[in-house]
C-alpha cells in the first residue's frame, strides 16, 4: 500500500492574479505488516514519496517516531520503509511514524512533517487460556438435569476483530455423563438425574476451548473443574438394629449411663442432624434419654434403682428423627425411624446368659427315645468365664418328655410324644455357672411336634340313621362325614365305600361325594320293624395321608314307623316282637358283674391267708406246756454219754410229717426223705439243723417267728416229766443228783436243784431245760 500523492502547482486568482497557497504535501493511508515474519529478509511496510521529488536525488526522506531506526528503516533517496525485526500484534499492534522530506544538501524541510500509522496484521499465533483456572464448583445432589453449575471464560490474546483467531468454542473432555457444557458461552450443567452425594461427592471435569471458531488448525486451552456435590436432606435417619439390647447391674446409682445407640444418617449438617426420644415401654420411668452433643449419640441413663429380684428387664422404644426436612423430598419420607431397647436387670454376680432370648425347635410325633430337638447355649457374661450346667426344671416338664445334656445343652426325646395328645410343649432350660454363686438363668423353649398320619379317619358323627318304614328306594337316608386327629391340611381329603362284606348287599349302597363326604342310599323298599329293627352299615374311611390310613366304622339305621307325611312316630321295638335271646348289652353287664363277684372272692381268700393268727393254738385235747429258753449251755457232744437224745423225740411224729403247733396248717406235706435223722441219733446239731430247715420250708408257716413246740414231755414221754405237778412225792423224796453227770452244760441245772437246801418249788411248774 503507498501513500497517494495530490500536487497542486496554483490557482488562477481573481482579476487574473495568480495566488499561492500552501500545499498539502500527501495524504496517507494506514500502512500493515503482517506480525511473526521469519522471511529471509526484511519485510517491506510501504514507500514514502513526494511530489517534490523529481526523481534527481536532491530529496531526502527521514524517518522518525517509534521504531524509526531500530524496527523501521527507511532507504533516504526511494522512500522505502522495510521492518527489521518481527513483529508481535500481542506486544504492540501499531506504531506511529513521522515522514518528512528535506533538502539532501541542506536538510532544510521541503514540505511539513506527518505522521502515519503502521498497524501490526494479526496471525493466529495465540492458543486460548483460561485466566483463572482450576475453577470449583458446588452443585446440590439430586439437582434436576439442565442445572447450572458455572461458567467458564477462556481468553484468546489474538485480534478479535480480524479472522476467526479469537473465536472461541468450548467442549467437554472429561465429566461426562454427569455435566455438559455450552459451546458458546462456557456454561457447566448437569448432565445426569439423582445425582448422589452419598454415593458420589467429588467430580473433576476437564473443559477445552478452542479458537478458528472449533475448526481444524485452531488452537486450544484446557482448565480443570472440580464440582462438588452439596448435601440435601434425602436420607431419613435408619437404626441399625431393630432391638439393642442392654444390662444394668442393681447396684449401679441412678445416673449411672446403661448404654448408647445411634440413628445413621448419611446426610452432612444439618440435614443430618437426629432427635432422639423415648415414645413407649414400660421401662420409661426408670431410664432417661439424652443426647450427647459431641458424638450425637443417644444415651440411656438409669433414673431410678432398678431390683434383680423384683423385675429382670424393661423394654424402651426410642424414636430417632430429623428436625430438618427439604420440602422438596417429603415424598421420600418418613424422616424418622424407632429401635426397641431390651434392658435386662442382672445381679451383682451376673448369672449366665443365653444366645437367644428364647428358643423353638420342632420334633417329629412317634420319633424314638433319644431323638435330637435342638440345642440351647448360654455362657457366663463374668470375667470368669466359668463352665455352664444346663437342666430343665421338673416343673416345666412334669411328665418328663424330655432330657437335656448337662454340658453342651443338647435336648432330647425321653419317650415318644403323640402330637394328638400335646401338640406343643413349651419347658423352660436352666443355665447355672460351674463355681459360681449358684444363680441361674431360664430360657423359654417352645417345641412343636410335627404332625405324622397315624391316626385313621373316623365318622365324625355316631348318630344312628332314622329311617321310615315306608322309605322309597334310592332316597338319601343320610351324609356321612369324617373327621381325623391328625392335624388338618388344605388338602386334606376323605374316600368312602362299602367294606367287603356288604359291598353287595340288597339294602343299601353308598355314593363318595369327592368333597370328604358320602350319602347313604336306599336300595329296595319294605322295611318293617318288627322284621328287622336294626340294619349296621360298615363303612370304609380312607385319609389321603402319608402313608395313608384307614378304618372301618358302623354305621346303625334303626328302622322307624312314620306317618303318611313321613314324620317318625316311634323307633322302639315292641316287647312282644322282642327276640327270645337277651341283647348284646345285657350279656355285657351279666358278665361283667360275673367278674367283679370273682375278684372280691379273690380279695378276700388273699386277705385270709395273709391275716396272723395266734402263735399257739390250744385244743382241749392237746394242752402243753410251753418250753422257756435259758442262755445256760450244757456240755454239748461231750456230754452225750449223759444225754439221751431219744428224750427229745416225739414218738407221735417219728413215723410221719410233724405239724407245728402254733398254726393250724391247711395242708399237709410229705417229708422229703432222707431229711429226718435216725431215731437212736445222738447229733444234736443235725437234729436242730434239721427241725430249722422243715420250719424254714412250710410254705403255711406265718412270716414271723414262733416258738417250736415239742410234744414229748409229760405222760408216755420216754425222758419223763420234770414238772412237779404230778408228783406225789414230798420235797425231801426228790434226788437230783444225776444233774452232775450231765457234764458242764447242765451244772447251773445241778447247782439249782441238787443242793438239799434249794426249794424246787421255787422252779416254775411246767418248765423243761
Amino acid at each position: 500500500v503507498f501513500p497517494c500523492c495530490l500536487v497542486i502547482n496554483g490557482l488562477l486568482g481573481k482579476e487574473g492574479q495568480v495566488l499561492h497557497r500552501s500545499k498539502r504535501g500527501w495524504v496517507w493511508n494506514q500502512f500493515f505488516v503482517i506480525e511473526e515474519y521469519t522471511g529471509p529478509d526484511p519485510v517491506l511496510v510501504g514507500r514514502l514519496h513526494s511530489d517534490v521529488d523529481l526523481g534527481d536525488g536532491n530529496i531526502k526522506y527521514i524517518l522518525s517516531g517509534e521504531g524509526a531506526g531500530t524496527i523501521f528503516v527507511i532507504d533516504d533517496k526511494t522512500g522505502n520503509i522495510h521492518a527489521t525485526k518481527t513483529l508481535d500484534r500481542e506486544e504492540q499492534a501499531q506504531y506511529t511514524l513521522t515522514a518528512q522530506a528535506v533538502a539532501r544538501d541542506t536538510n532544510k524541510p521541503l514540505e511539513p512533517p506527518s505522521e502515519f500509522i503502521v498497524k501490526v496484521q494479526d496471525i493466529n499465533d495465540n492458543p486460548p487460556e483460561f485466566l483463572h483456572g482450576p475453577y470449583y464448583a458446588r452443585v446440590p445432589e439430586m439437582s434436576n438435569v439442565g442445572t447450572s453449575v458455572m461458567q467458564v471464560t477462556a481468553t484468546d490474546a489474538d485480534d478479535p476483530t480480524y479472522g476467526n483467531s479469537a473465536r472461541l468454542v468450548y467442549s467437554i473432555l472429561q465429566g461426562q455423563p454427569y455435566f455438559s457444557v455450552e459451546p458458546q458461552t462456557g456454561i457447566i450443567r448437569t448432565a445426569l438425574p439423582n445425582m448422589d452425594r452419598e454415593a458420589r461427592q467429588e467430580y473433576d471435569v476437564v473443559i477445552q476451548a478452542k479458537d478458528m471458531g472449533g475448526h481444524m488448525g485452531g488452537l486450544s486451552g484446557t482448565t480443570e473443574v472440580k464440582i462438588t456435590l452439596t448435601d440435601v436432606n434425602d436420607n431419613p435417619p435408619k437404626f441399625p438394629q431393630s432391638v439393642y439390647p442392654m444390662s444394668v447391674s442393681e447396684d449401679k446409682v441412678p445416673g449411672e449411663e446403661v448404654g448408647r445407640l445411634k440413628a445413621k444418617d448419611p446426610d452432612l449438617g444439618d440435614n443430618g442432624l437426629v432427635n432422639y426420644r423415648l415414645v413407649d415401654g414400660d421401662g420409661m420411668g426408670m431410664f432417661e434419654l439424652s443426647t450427647d452433643s459431641e458424638t450425637r449419640e443417644a444415651v440411656i441413663k438409669l433414673k431410678k434403682p432398678v431390683d434383680f429380684e423384683t423385675k429382670r428387664s424393661y423394654t424402651l422404644k426410642v424414636e430417632g428423627s430429623n428436625p430438618h426436612v427439604d420440602p422438596q423430598f417429603l415424598a421420600w419420607g418418613p424422616y424418622k425411624d424407632e429401635a426397641t431397647i431390651k434392658i435386662s436387670v442382672e445381679d451383682a454376680d451376673e448369672p449366665p446368659v443365653f444366645v437367644a432370648p428364647s428358643y423353638t425347635f420342632e420334633v417329629e410325633e412317634n420319633a424314638p427315645q433319644g431323638t435330637l430337638v435342638g440345642r440351647v447355649h448360654a455362657k457366663d457374661t463374668d470375667v470368669a468365664n466359668n463352665p455352664v450346667r444346663y437342666m430343665i426344671p421338673r416343673y416345666t416338664d412334669v411328665e418328663q418328655f424330655f432330657s437335656i445334656n448337662s454340658e453342651d445343652g443338647m435336648i432330647t426325646t425321653t419317650r415318644p410324644l403323640d402330637r394328638e395328645a400335646l401338640a406343643w410343649h413349651n419347658i423352660s432350660v436352666s443355665a447355672t455357672e460351674i463355681g459360681g454363686h449358684h444363680q441361674d438363668t431360664k430360657v423359654r423353649v417352645n417345641i412343636r411336634v410335627k404332625d405324622v398320619n397315624d391316626n385313621p379317619p373316623e365318622f365324625a358323627s355316631n348318630n344312628e340313621v332314622l329311617m321310615c318304614e315306608s322309605v322309597a328306594p334310592g332316597k338319601v337316608i343320610e351324609t356321612v362325614s369324617a373327621v381325623d386327629k391328625d392335624e388338618r391340611t388344605h388338602r386334606q381329603h376323605f374316600t368312602f365305600s362299602l367294606a367287603p362284606e356288604v359291598a353287595h348287599n340288597h339294602n343299601f349302597s353308598l355314593k363318595d361325594n369327592r368333597d370328604s363326604t358320602a350319602s347313604v342310599y336306599v336300595l329296595r323298599k319294605g322295611f318293617s320293624r318288627l322284621t328287622q329293627d336294626v340294619f349296621y352299615l360298615p363303612v370304609e374311611i380312607n385319609d389321603n395321608g402319608f402313608p395313608a390310613l384307614s378304618s372301618t366304622n358302623t354305621l346303625t339305621i334303626r328302622v322307624c314307623s312314620c306317618d303318611s307325611k313321613d314324620t317318625i312316630l316311634s323307633c322302639n321295638v315292641e316287647p312282644y316282637v322282642l327276640p327270645a335271646g337277651l341283647s348284646t348289652g345285657a350279656l355285657i353287664a351279666i358278665l361283667a358283674c360275673i367278674v367283679i363277684l370273682l375278684v372280691i372272692v379273690v380279695l378276700f381268700v388273699a386277705l385270709r391267708r395273709q391275716k396272723k393268727e395266734p402263735l399257739i393254738v390250744f385244743e382241749e385235747e392237746d394242752i402243753r406246756e410251753n418250753i422257756i429258753t435259758y442262755d445256760d449251755e450244757g456240755g454239748g457232744e461231750e456230754d452225750t454219754e449223759a444225754f439221751d437224745i431219744a428224750t427229745l423225740q416225739n414218738p407221735d411224729g417219728a413215723n410221719g410229717f410233724l405239724p407245728r403247733k402254733d398254726i393250724k396248717p391247711e395242708l399237709q406235706y410229705p417229708i422229703r426223705p432222707g431229711d429226718r435223722p435216725a431215731a437212736n441219733s445222738v447229733d444234736v446239731d443235725d437234729f436242730i439243723k434239721t427241725r430249722i430247715a422243715e420250719a424254714d420250708s412250710d410254705p403255711t408257716a406265718p412270716p414271723y417267728d414262733s416258738i417250736q413246740i415239742y410234744g414229748y414231755e409229760g405222760r408216755g414221754s420216754l425222758a419223763g416229766s420234770l414238772s412237779s405237778l404230778e408228783s406225789v412225792t414230798t420235797e425231801s423224796d426228790l434226788d437230783y443228783d444225776y444233774l452232775q453227770s450231765w457234764g458242764p452244760r447242765f451244772k447251773k441245772l445241778a447247782d439249782l436243784y441238787g443242793t438239799k437246801d434249794c426249794c424246787v418249788n421255787d422252779v416254775d411248774d411246767g418248765e423243761d431245760s
